[in-house]
């Protein structure tokens, strides 16, 4: 089976981010980068189904800050091909990450198409039904857990108050994983460090991106202070008589 994993980098919430001077787009001057926790739940769910049934994994991902690093830990858990997209990907989106990615899928038609089922910059919506629809391919979103069978796959879905679905897939198909069937397992650095010396990144240029479709950001800001909280005092019976005006006078009663 030939799995193919596509993987994007985000902004690192957990740093301050701050807005560019044009006011519609992030500073990236010092904006970390980091991979997306659904993608890498992603890789982790390929090389399981790699152990679980054989076949071939392949991780791709663009030129980004850490990128390398990444590719070479994927390949120190188990993953086969690494491939990475060079180019000018300041003004991508998801639309341009998708066409990149199914232009090479395509050529190399794997069986299986694992993507995070989000990450927490998808303004013009996540790249794995984007992927599908670029190369006509069934897409089912939130797995949680894969039984492969033959030519087709078993996938399960949660849904509210503790649901649990079964689909039933026939490939090759794209699925977009939420959590893979164990947490992202931990590779030791020394082990990272000898796969350097023997994995191979393959590198592909990109001339042009398609960014049609996408959303235009016009104006980012931080939330601006006001006084908008009316704080209610006294007896409940004064407090509910006070809410029954507040709703009527909001034309809600």
């Amino acid at each position: 089976m030939k799995i193919a994993v596509p993987v994007k980098f985000v902004p690192d919430l957990v740093e301050e981010l701050t807005i560019a001077p044009g006011g519609s787009a992030l500073d990236t001057t010092w904006l970390r980068l980091i991979i997306s926790e659904f993608d890498d739940h992603a890789v982790e769910q390929a090389i399981l189904l790699k152990e679980h049934v054989g076949g071939q994994v392949t991780v791709l991902t663009i030129e980004a800050e850490g990128s390398d690093d990444f590719l070479f830990t994927a390949a120190a858990k188990g993953a086969d091909q690494l491939i990475k997209f060079t180019g000018d990907f300041s003004n991508s989106n998801n639309h341009a990450l998708a066409h990149v990615y199914a232009d090479l899928l395509k050529l190399v038609q794997p069986d299986l198409i694992l993507t995070g089922v989000q990450a927490h910059n998808d303004l013009d919506g996540p790249v794995g039904p984007l992927l599908a629809e670029y190369l006509g391919l069934p897409y089912v979103g939130y797995v949680a857990g894969i039984t492969v069978s033959a030519d087709h796959v078993v996938v399960r879905k949660e849904y509210a108050g503790g649901l649990i679905a079964e689909m039933e897939l026939k490939l090759p198909a794209v699925l977009g994983i939420q959590a893979a069937e164990q947490p992202p397992r931990y590779v030791a650095y020394s082990k990272i460090r000898q796969v350097m010396g023997t994995a191979k990144i393959e590198e592909r240029a990109v001339a042009s991106l398609d960014t049609g479709g996408t959303v235009e950001v016009s104006r980012m800001f931080l939330p601006e202070v006001a006084e908008r909280a009316t704080m209610l005092e006294g007896a409940a019976d004064q407090i509910a008589d006070r809410l029954v005006s507040i709703f009527r006078e909001l034309g809600t009663l």
